[in-house]
């Protein structure tokens, strides 16, 4: 397919999925002056977007859209929405997902838009709440070098850095590792905290005290006040985010025949917090599967 586009702030955006991350992205690129229409399945999540001046987007109207960008919660949800959207797609639309998904479902995503001749674009991202809210989130995106190149505005709101880790799948296999880091490193950061604490030290001093050393790294500075002080909200991470993507690094490892232990150790530690109620809740709440608490 030739690449003929010329993406700016007059492009008109359909932005679907309007949760902790979905939300605070559509709000930067409204205030940056870019035409939004917004969706989500519960349709009062996007009532403080429509008030800023987005738009209330239908999905059967998504052909009138160049840009598709979706942040969905996972696998499932984004194969539900992609069917409904799918008979609507025209030739040279292009879908940027920021969801964090498997690489089979992303490829297979892909395939499907592309025998409509369309694009995907696999462009998960890290950062977190905060990242979103400043638009200093990072993007590892997969899929065709000029269409991500041409990308550029919408991306510029959103992040400080995209970088294109080749074909659709890679981006998504980046995330993983990413979150592989993220998920085994919240696991040891919760059993310093408490092992910190029954050795009689002030844990509120962590953070600083460990700064700029070799064990320091934003998910520590992050975690371990939160932890230190017991405080949960408001939620940065949710504990059932992490452990589905924990749970797709253990899976592409055994598609490779790949032993990752630490990876599968931490999954079952945030499995088993999660059972105990805590899906919903931040990642700091790890702390409390650490001390056994209920």
């Amino acid at each position: 397919m030739s690449v003929e586009m010329n993406f700016d702030v007059n492009t008109p955006i359909a932005f679907l999925g309007m949760g902790l991350m979905g939300r605070r992205m559509a709000s930067r690129l409204i205030d940056a002056g870019f035409k939004v229409a917004v969706w989500n399945r519960t349709e009062t999540a996007c009532e403080a977007l429509l008030a800023k001046g987005a738009s209330a987007l239908l999905l059967s109207e998504i052909s009138h859209y160049p840009i598709i960008l979706l942040c969905l919660a996972d696998d499932q949800a984004v194969n539900a929405v992609f069917g409904q959207i799918k008979p609507h797609l025209q030739a040279q639309q292009v879908i940027v997902d920021f969801s964090s998904l498997s690489v089979k479902t992303t490829q297979d995503l892909a395939e499907q838009t592309n025998q409509r001749h369309a694009y995907w674009i696999d462009s998960p991202v890290s950062g977190g709440t905060g990242g979103a809210e400043q638009g200093t989130l990072v993007i590892f995106a997969g899929g065709d070098a000029q269409v991500i190149e041409q990308l550029g505005p919408v991306y510029q709101i959103l992040s400080q850095r995209v970088t294109r880790m080749g074909e659709n799948g890679t981006g998504q296999a980046t995330k993983i590792c990413n979150q592989l880091i993220v998920a085994a490193n919240s696991a040891l950061i919760a059993e310093a905290v408490a092992l910190a604490d029954l050795a009689g030290v002030d844990t509120t001093l962590l953070a600083p005290a460990l700064a700029g050393g070799f064990a320091d790294s934003k998910p520590f500075q992050i975690l371990t006040p939160r932890m230190a002080t017991q405080t949960f909200e408001p939620v940065q991470w949710k504990v059932q985010t992490l452990s589905k993507d924990l749970n797709n690094a253990v899976q592409l490892a055994k598609d490779f025949h790949l032993d990752i232990p630490v990876a599968a150790k931490a999954l079952d530690q945030l499995q088993a917090h999660q059972q105990k109620g805590f899906a919903e809740q931040d990642l700091a709440t790890m702390i409390k599967q650490v001390e056994n608490y209920s």
